[in-house]
């Protein structure tokens, strides 16, 4: 099966720009590997620049000297970034601004709801407990610790995944008014991605199906605050045995860079490309020069989630 020629590719654009953008919560397993390659293979296939994102914003959950084995090992599996790396922990300002403009447009309200008040209240949608509006009905007082949160719409929200084809939601039924700081003061990952994002005038976002329910959510963001919208493609995500989505809170294994070629050939596999037996006799040089021209987008699998 052949892949897109890059002049016919009805998701090819100019000056492609991807990224990959971990969270130091510990060392590359293989499901964060699989993101990687992907990601990797797909901007490479493409002509265009990989840049590298430490998702750090949640510093609570930052496992110090995290990033750089993260990029140690990168490194170390022939993935080269094409720009400087930036670290989401440094970067508050931005989001702050980008916060501004939107208290400006009336669309943000601070919330001093507990999760155990907001599971009480017995909604749900498609992904869990649906805030039920508790603090937009009745404001909270600033003077105590709180989030602020942006009023969703009922429109519908929907893009087409290179991969899995049409997704949409109706955010104010199916996720409800989200988090955007939290009463922490911790910027959320759907602000912080959205814009970050658009700084780095990303335009094709690859990454795993666990956040492809979190890509309407950033568009909608994307739209409120003038921002293009990426292409993307959600990868298959790797489980473990009990059907568990591979992390650090299951214990998924570190990446074994003494062995990183049959690391490399088994996260290629995992994506549905079909690289020769031989290609194990190479190096991680040879590795990369068969893969880059020889990716195929048509071959990953498209709806399963897989164990490695």
């Amino acid at each position: 099966m052949a892949n897109f020629p890059v002049e016919n590719d009805p998701f090819a654009v100019s000056d492609y720009r991807g990224r990959f953008a971990p969270s130091p919560t510990g060392p590359l397993h293989f499901g964060s590997l699989v993101a990687a390659v992907g990601s990797y293979a797909d901007a490479k296939f493409h002509h265009g620049k990989w840049l590298v994102r430490i998702e750090d914003v949640d510093l609570p959950r930052t496992v110090p000297g995290a990033a750089h084995h993260i990029l140690d090992t990168l490194e170390k599996l022939g993935m080269e970034w094409d720009e400087e790396v930036i670290y989401q922990s440094q970067r508050s300002k931005v989001y702050q601004e980008a916060l501004e403009v939107l208290n400006q447009q009336g669309l943000l309200y601070p919330c001093t709801c507990s999760r155990k008040e907001i599971a009480d209240s017995s909604i749900t949608g498609l992904y869990g407990f649906i805030y039920p509006g508790t603090c937009l009905n009745k404001p909270a007082s600033i003077k105590n610790a709180h989030a602020l949160r942006i009023r969703t719409s009922d429109e519908v929200i929907q893009f087409q995944d290179i991969l899995k084809g049409l997704y949409a939601q109706r955010l104010r039924r199916d996720v409800g008014d989200f988090v955007l700081r939290r009463a922490d003061g911790i910027y959320a990952y759907q602000l912080a991605v959205v814009v970050d994002d658009a700084v780095q005038n990303i335009t094709h976002v690859v990454r795993g199906a666990d956040l492809l329910d979190s890509t309407p959510r950033q568009i909608f963001l994307q739209q409120l605050l003038g921002y293009k919208t990426p292409h993307y493609l959600h990868l298959p995500v790797v489980t473990n045995a009990a059907g568990e989505k591979l992390s650090k809170q299951t214990n998924a294994a570190p990446i074994d860079t003494v062995n990183a070629l049959r690391e490399l050939v088994a996260a290629l596999r995992f994506l549905g490309q079909n690289p020769p037996a031989e290609i194990l006799d190479g190096d991680i040089s040879s590795f990369w020069q068969w893969v880059i021209p020889n990716w195929r987008v048509d071959r990953i699998p498209d709806g399963r989630d897989k164990k490695p």
